[in-house]
């Protein structure tokens, strides 16, 4: 099927050369051996074709975009289902996501402890900053640990 294909396209020698570097056929035993197989290449596009794809959904962790069953095509993914095509390349997916409205959005970290919440994990916080050498950071928060004892 490959080669009647690759005879039909008009840039079959691309094609070609693209499926001798980088293309695999890979027989497993088991539809989990398939999937164990792609949580590790962490493909930008995944096919699973198979009678009950949703029985495996939550299994595959690593994939730009999943196309469940026979009549989701990666081309349904690029032009016209929906999601973006700017996925993750080269085995990425396994610590980032496909390009999304959250990547547009700005966000900040906002963090507050009042004294008592403090006071019971300054000691184990300085110990990580000194365990790293950062003993400014031990300062800062001894110093505050010192404050709250003297109020």
């Amino acid at each position: 099927q490959i080669q009647i294909q690759l005879s039909q396209l008009s840039r079959k020698e691309i094609a070609s050369e693209s499926i001798k570097n980088f293309g695999a056929i890979i027989i497993t035993q088991t539809i989990e051996q398939a999937v164990d197989i792609a949580n590790i290449i962490a493909p930008e596009h995944l096919e699973v074709c198979v009678n009950e794809p949703f029985a495996f959904l939550n299994s595959i962790k690593n994939a730009g975009a999943i196309f469940l069953g026979n009549y989701s095509p990666e081309p349904l993914g690029d032009y016209f289902a929906g999601p973006n095509h700017t996925l993750p390349t080269t085995g990425s997916a396994r610590f980032f996501s496909p390009l999304g409205v959250y990547d547009f959005v700005k966000y900040q970290s906002v963090i507050y402890y009042n004294k008592e919440a403090f006071n019971n994990i300054s000691e184990d916080v300085a110990a990580f900053a000194d365990a790293e050498g950062l003993f400014a950071h031990a300062n800062a928060i001894r110093i505050r640990g010192r404050r709250t004892e003297d109020e």
